[in-house]
C-alpha cells in the first residue's frame, strides 16, 4: 500500500492582520478649545456684539493675574537698557504683528532712536500686511533675523505667541540663552514650549475665543495689553516721561504739535503762540522748557 508523501515545507499559517488603536490626543490647549458659543452665523449683529464683548471682559482679569511675572520681566529688561541694551521683541502673524506696532510707537511717543526698540515678524516686513505660508515653521530664521541687527547679551528678547508652541520664536529664544541674551515671553497657555525657552515667562490664559482658535481676539488683546505694560513701564523708567506728561515726544503732525504746545503752556505759563515757536525751535517739550529756563526767556 503506498504511503502518502508528506511535505517538507512547513504548513501556511493565516496572517491575521493586526490593526493598531493609535490614541489620538486631545489638544489641552486653552487657545484651541472649543467657543463657549455655538450657531455664530444664528446670531443677529447685536448678540455677535454682546457676546464678544462679555468675553473681552475677561482679558484684563487675565493680564491683572499674570502682573508679578510682567514685573519681573519689565525689572529685569530695565537693568539691561539702563546700560544701553535694545528690547527686541519676536512673534509670527498676529502675535508678531502686535510686536512691530508696539516698537513703532516708542519713537514718536517717547522720542527715543527707532532703534531702541524694535520688532520682528516671521516672513519678514511683507508678513506685516500678507501672511507667508509656514514662516513660523522655520527652526532657524527667527535667529537669523536677531543676528542681522547684531543683538547681544546687553540685550532684552521677549517672544510673542499665543499658542506658545511658534518654531520660529522658540528656537530664537533658545540661541539667544545661548547668547547671553536676557529672554522673556508673552503667552497665551499655561507649560508651552516658549514658556519653557524664556527666562522670565509670561502666561494670560484668557480661555477659549469666541471664534474658536481665532487667538487675535482675545489672546491678541491680552497680548497687545502686556506689551503696553512693559514698553511703557520701561521708558517711565529710563525718564521718558515728566510728571504724567510725553515730553520728549517727536511732534511729527499738527496733533502732536498742539499738544506739545499745551505742555508748554501749562507749564512756562505763555501763550500758545510763543509755545508753538519754543516747540519748533527746540524740537520737543523737554528740550523747550529746560532751555526757557535756563535762558529766562518768559521775560519780556
Amino acid at each position: 500500500m503506498a504511503t502518502k508523501k508528506t511535505s517538507d515545507k512547513p504548513a501556511k499559517k493565516t496572517a491575521k492582520k493586526v490593526v493598531k488603536k493609535v490614541a489620538i490626543k486631545a489638544d489641552k490647549r486653552t487657545t484651541e478649545q472649543s467657543s463657549k458659543y455655538n450657531h455664530l452665523e444664528k446670531m443677529n449683529t447685536k448678540e455677535l456684539l454682546t457676546n464678544i464683548n462679555l468675553e473681552d471682559k475677561s482679558v484684563p482679569i487675565a493680564v491683572n493675574k499674570a502682573i508679578p511675572k510682567i514685573k519681573s520681566l519689565v525689572d529685569a529688561a530695565y537693568e539691561r537698557m539702563k546700560n544701553g541694551g535694545r528690547l527686541f521683541y519676536i512673534g509670527a502673524g498676529t502675535s508678531g504683528r502686535l510686536g512691530i506696532v508696539d516698537a513703532s510707537e516708542c519713537p514718536p511717543t517717547f522720542g527715543v532712536p527707532f532703534g531702541l526698540v524694535i520688532g520682528l515678524i516671521a516672513g519678514g516686513d511683507m508678513a506685516i500686511r500678507k501672511a507667508v505660508e509656514f514662516a513660523e515653521d522655520d527652526e532657524k530664521q527667527g535667529w537669523k533675523d536677531l543676528k542681522a541687527y547684531k543683538i547681544s547679551k546687553k540685550d532684552v528678547l521677549i517672544g510673542i505667541a499665543a499658542s506658545g508652541s511658534t518654531p520660529y520664536v522658540v528656537s530664537a529664544l533658545k540661541e539667544a540663552n545661548k547668547a547671553g541674551v536676557l529672554t522673556g515671553c508673552v503667552v497665551c497657555n499655561k507649560g508651552s514650549k516658549v514658556a519653557e525657552a524664556a527666562q522670565f515667562p509670561v502666561e494670560v490664559v484668557v480661555g477659549p475665543e469666541f471664534v474658536t482658535g481665532s487667538t487675535r481676539m482675545k489672546s491678541g488683546t491680552a497680548q497687545k495689553l502686556v506689551l503696553n505694560m512693559i514698553s511703557t513701564s520701561l521708558m517711565i523708567k529710563l525718564g521718558r516721561v515728566k510728571g504724567n506728561k510725553m515730553v520728549d515726544m517727536t511732534p511729527t503732525n499738527n496733533k502732536l504739535i498742539k499738544r506739545g504746545a499745551k505742555m508748554i503752556m501749562d507749564d512756562l505759563k505763555v501763550d500758545e503762540p510763543k509755545a508753538t515757536l519754543l516747540l519748533k525751535t527746540y524740537g520737543n517739550v523737554r528740550k523747550a522748557i529746560a532751555a526757557v529756563r535756563k535762558l529766562d526767556l518768559t521775560k519780556d
